[in-house]
């Protein structure tokens, strides 16, 4: 049962992975956006919303609930050093999924202020996580 879950945990973190990255790429061809152009605006609204929504929050949520399953079943994994380490990491990526949702809804009210640069550079701190997690779990280096 456990490696079930464990592989259905990495599928949520996979696809929770994919919309860290689109999303904030969205923000940047938003951000390039002709204000005059409506109907782009339009579509990049119900895009972002969609893909937060629709699979970007869901992917969060089970990929949390299967980690904190797996965590009960083998409780010793929190008296590793690696488990704290990836779970400082996974609050920081909720982190920056929450700061996302900020940016759709200032999107949604076009208040936005920031340049497709700066949202060019927010795309890229998920990276971190990515590589940081990926070798905790892997490498276990504590």
């Amino acid at each position: 049962m456990f490696l079930w879950i464990k592989a259905f945990h990495l599928i949520a973190v996979v696809t929770w992975f994919a919309a860290l990255f689109y999303l904030p790429r969205l923000f940047v061809y938003h951000a390039m956006t002709d204000t005059t152009d409506t109907v782009g605006i339009a579509r990049f609204k119900v895009m972002e919303r969609k893909l937060l929504n629709g699979i970007m929050t869901p992917s969060m949520i089970i990929a949390v609930a299967l980690g904190i399953w797996m965590v009960m079943l083998v409780p010793d994994y929190m008296s590793q050093g690696w488990m704290h380490a990836k779970l400082t990491f996974v609050v920081l990526l909720i982190g920056y999924h929450h700061w996302c949702m900020k940016i759709v809804k200032t999107f949604r009210n076009d208040a936005n202020h920031r340049s497709h640069v700066w949202y060019r550079w927010f795309n890229e701190a998920p990276v971190i996580g990515l590589f940081a997690i990926t070798i905790l779990v892997i490498v276990k280096p504590f």
